[in-house]
């Protein structure tokens, strides 16, 4: 039986699977983009010229993977989320409120991370399965990012 290929020639059933975690990968972003604006806005106190500049680096990267992974979701041949209730709705990444510590800030970042970077080893593993070179590689980059940003974020911690 033959497969049915959508118009990258990837497997249409395989493609659907992956835009639907990539649609959740890309509320995670959204609620982590809002939470370090947040941060950026608000953050009060010791090293608030450090962090104020830190959280503004991460934020504009998250808004350039943000329109990185919509558009992959629309070369599968889907549609990307773009409601505030959509993102909202399945984010596994959760909104933060008046959040003026940096410490406290920084801890949000490192949880959030974490929750996107399971997201993205996931993705990483099926887009593997379905020969998705594009998703594949997406995911590979940024989880090789993240992963020295993290290290940076917990030594920050360590302070």
């Amino acid at each position: 039986m033959n497969k049915q290929l959508n118009a990258i020639a990837l497997d249409v059933d395989s493609s659907k699977i992956l835009a639907a975690k990539l649609n959740i990968l890309l509320a995670d972003y959204h609620v982590f983009y809002m939470n370090v604006r947040g941060y950026h806005w608000n953050i009060k106190g010791h090293k608030f010229f450090e962090l104020h500049e830190k959280f503004e680096e991460l934020y504009t990267d998250m808004a350039v993977k943000i329109d990185e992974i919509a558009e992959r979701i629309l070369t599968l041949g889907h549609t990307p989320y773009h409601t505030f209730e959509d993102m909202l709705a399945h984010s596994k990444v959760k909104p933060t409120h008046n959040i003026t510590d940096g410490f406290e800030c920084v801890k949000h970042i490192l949880d959030a991370f974490r929750e996107v970077l399971i997201a993205q080893r996931e993705l990483l593993d099926i887009s593997g399965e379905a020969n998705d070179e594009g998703t594949n590689a997406l995911m590979s980059d940024y989880i090789t990012e993240q992963e020295k940003i993290v290290w940076m974020y917990n030594s920050y911690l360590s302070s």
